[in-house]
């Protein structure tokens, strides 16, 4: 299988380097679907009677395995190049929905668990990181708008898999015209093995197509001194392993964490909330399951439109002061959406949509924050670690969620003011992830790496003030 290997990526002179979009697309759009479970999860829910809680610990483990994976394997797929990481990103994804059905159909939520959750969230955090380190590279003149090209497929996947998934559930279950429909488990688990064969053969896509630049290649006319116009911006490089030393990293995965805590918990939650917000005295809500599920398709192009134009904004702004309006302006969003969310359907639905603009505009301007901060140099293995922070947010977000709402009552029977703890939370971990963001500064030369060739193993000493 050596054309799966590097050197089988390497672009021969005069390729086009925006043919390389494509190829990141055709896997973040697949992976992309996770943002997409609240469209079954009430399915979910009936068929396993089970509580949100324990249908919210799927979400969880994939976005776990997620940042596991991509920690552990960050190194990894920097070393072996993009194609070979997809390819088994692919593999895996489309491996755990094939597992998830079985689970589905044998009527065992710990299959589920294992299959779209542990295998399906390794796809993910492979698939993930995977395209991002190699846009990067090709656009080292626009990093902001690269990561955006890259990530903006991640958060537009819900875009796709929601309405797709709406209308197979409806057409694998015969009782889909009845009132208050909820599909049934076989109509859940049929999507699943549907899903896993389309993913499996879009992901394949982006494999083949991949290229990696040649070493020494930049843009024709790009001068590397016109980047670091910004404090912030450094023309040096720093490892992986020393990047974690620094107190930067793990401020930047404060931020991270804040950011993705407070959006995640609404989009995994997202189409019961919005007919719980509108649920009328008799129990049944102003908004259909038919709206809810629309209404999770245009989060997604929050989500996604978010991760392409803050991220490309970034660039004229500086990483830091973007990020202080997502966590700043955040912050009286979700006050808003607590207090007078429930108002107007029109005002919860701008208030949503660009609350998770936001969210999915923090995840795309974080690679190049990284790239600022620590250089080219092992940018994807850097990522890969910080993403442990989406990780911990993704425990974090549906469990603060889920368990408010437990305690409020039962899926099918809230109302807005179940809400309001859950989010009230979410406004003071913003608060927290602002304050983070003021403490960035740049990296000190002691970490910086004396020769920051691929293989380089060069080591700088770790003395004197270390911030």
């Amino acid at each position: 299988m050596s054309w799966l290997a590097r050197d089988r990526t390497i672009a021969p002179p005069g390729f086009n380097r925006w043919l390389i979009p494509p190829a990141a697309l055709a896997v973040h759009l697949c992976i992309g679907q996770a943002y997409a479970t609240s469209v079954y999860k009430t399915a979910l829910v009936e068929h396993f009677d089970a509580s949100l809680t324990q249908i919210g610990v799927i979400f969880s483990i994939a976005i776990v395995m997620l940042g596991l994976s991509a920690a552990i394997m960050g190194t990894w797929v920097d070393t072996n190049g993009p194609r070979k990481a997809m390819f088994v990103a692919a593999l895996f994804w489309s491996g755990g929905f094939l597992v998830g059905s079985l689970g589905i159909f044998s009527n065992q939520l710990w299959l589920v668990y294992l299959g779209y959750g542990f295998i399906g969230g390794i796809g993910l955090g492979i698939g993930y990181i995977s395209p991002v380190s190699t846009l990067i590279k090709w656009f080292p003149d626009r990093p902001g708008l690269a990561t955006g090209m890259a990530i903006m497929g991640f958060g537009g996947g819900a875009l796709i898999a929601s309405p797709v998934s709406t209308a197979l559930l409806a057409f694998y279950d015969p009782n889909s015209g009845a009132a208050d429909w909820v599909a049934s488990g076989d109509a859940v688990g049929k999507l699943f093995l549907t899903l896993g064969v389309l993913y499996l053969a879009y992901m394949m896509f982006g494999a083949f197509t991949i290229k990696v630049p040649a070493a020494g290649w930049t843009p024709k006319g790009f001068d590397p001194s016109t980047i670091k116009v910004k404090a912030l911006v450094t023309s040096n490089h720093v490892s992986a392993r020393n990047a974690i030393r620094t107190r930067q990293f793990w401020l930047v995965w404060i931020v991270l964490f804040c950011n993705v805590t407070a959006g995640i918990g609404i989009l995994e939650q997202a189409a019961p909330m919005i007919q719980d917000f509108f649920r009328q005295g008799d129990g049944t809500s102003l908004v259909t399951a038919a709206v809810a599920s629309g209404f999770v398709g245009l989060l997604s192009i929050a989500n996604m439109g978010g991760r392409f134009a803050w991220s490309a904004t970034s660039d004229k702004t500086g990483r830091k002061n973007i990020y202080m309006m997502y966590l700043g302006a955040g912050t009286v969003l979700y006050l808003l959406l607590a207090l007078f969310g429930g108002s107007s359907t029109g005002l919860y639905v701008v208030l949503a949509f660009v609350i998770i603009s936001f969210y999915g505009g923090g995840f795309a301007t974080v690679p190049a924050y990284l790239r600022d901060l620590f250089g080219t140099f092992q940018v994807g293995a850097i990522h890969g670690r910080l993403l442990t922070a989406w990780s911990a947010a993704g425990i974090a977000g549906p469990l603060i969620v889920n368990a408010f709402l437990d305690a409020q009552g039962t899926p099918g029977e809230l109302t807005a003011a179940a809400y309001q703890p859950a989010l009230l939370t979410m406004v003071g971990l913003l608060v927290i992830g602002f304050v983070a963001n003021l403490f960035v500064k740049p990296v000190h030369s002691d970490y910086h790496e004396a020769d920051a060739a691929p293989g380089a193993s060069a080591q700088p000493a770790m003395t004197g003030d270390r911030t």
